[in-house]
């Protein structure tokens, strides 16, 4: 069946809110794509772009290649991301400045209720799931809490930094932008940006490519050979993640980056001991509609299923 305008539109509503997920340091657009049904297509199609597309197009014309790269699914996908970055990202960061507390609360009730979504999409549990499971959520731990490395402007570690980070945006529980921070190249990508400094841009965007195209081959083989282990491990990226947005948080270390401060270490407290008002109230109601959000999108989605 031939997908219809409305499921297009939804596949890009969901662009938006994984572009919207995208431009908050600690937060997935991965976690967006998983909790909103359509990771594993979006794994599948990257997975599928490769050089036979070219032969495809040249011997069975564009319409067969449109067809087999998925092509409307994902113009309708990037569709949606770019006008998220485009349009909400000035509102995010001003969200994230001024009320903090509040939007990180409404973060980590969406993010614990995408535990609950995909850890259900496990079909069997024993020993191995269980530690599959516990391996993931130790690792996004210890990732989050790494302290950022020194910056390096050098061509190769450019390279490997949008490598990794996009690989970063595209797991479930992770933020690239955070993993562009650990690594001491937030500061130069977001000066580059600043000053259009093509060169720069170019060797992020090239390492960016090869990264998404290679982990892209990885994770679609992974759930084709070992879908009940890479669900565990995936949902442990997003448990794992929790304490990074944890809403009660108490600065540590900030660095300058442009014009612009940033946290580069702070420590989880809990509501009494924040060094602030914690609008402790306000904050479990938003956690607490974050939650039942995801709740409410599975039940629209098992309402209506995307056709396939």
């Amino acid at each position: 069946m031939q997908r219809s305008f409305r499921d297009y539109f939804t596949i890009t509503l969901k662009g938006v809110a994984m572009g919207a997920a995208d431009v908050v340091p600690g937060v997935s657009g991965g976690t967006i794509a998983f909790i909103s049904g359509i990771y594993e297509e979006l794994i599948t199609t990257i997975g599928g772009v490769n050089i036979s597309l070219l032969k495809t197009w040249r011997n069975d014309g564009f319409s067969i290649m449109w067809k087999q790269l998925n092509g409307s699914f994902l113009v309708a996908l990037l569709s949606g991301i770019l006008i998220s970055v485009f349009t909400l990202m000035q509102l995010t960061n001003y969200l994230l400045e001024e009320h903090p507390v509040l939007i990180w609360s409404f973060f980590f009730g969406l993010v614990l209720s995408s535990i609950w979504f995909v850890g259900k999409q496990i079909p069997t549990w024993n020993f191995k799931v269980i530690l599959a499971l516990l391996t993931g959520a130790a690792v996004a731990f210890y990732i989050v809490s790494l302290p950022p490395m020194a910056g390096n402007t050098s061509s190769l570690f450019l390279f490997f930094a949008g490598a990794i980070a996009v690989c970063a945006m595209i797991l479930p529980g992770i933020s690239g932008a955070f993993i562009l921070l650990l690594l001491g190249a937030y500061k130069t990508i977001t000066e580059a940006a600043h000053d259009f400094d093509l060169k720069t841009l170019a060797i992020v965007a090239i390492g960016a490519v090869f990264g998404l195209l290679s982990f892209s081959k990885l994770l679609k083989w992974l759930f084709n050979n070992y879908s009940t282990i890479t669900l565990a491990v995936l949902t442990g990226f997003i448990a794992g993640s929790l304490n990074k947005i944890w809403p009660w948080k108490k600065v540590l270390e900030t660095a300058v980056f442009g014009d612009k401060e940033m946290v580069v270490r702070e420590t989880s407290v809990l509501p009494w001991n924040f060094p602030g008002d914690p609008q402790t109230l306000f904050a479990v109601i938003l956690m607490m509609t974050g939650f039942i959000l995801i709740i409410a999108l599975e039940h629209f989605a098992t309402q209506k299923p995307l056709s396939e």
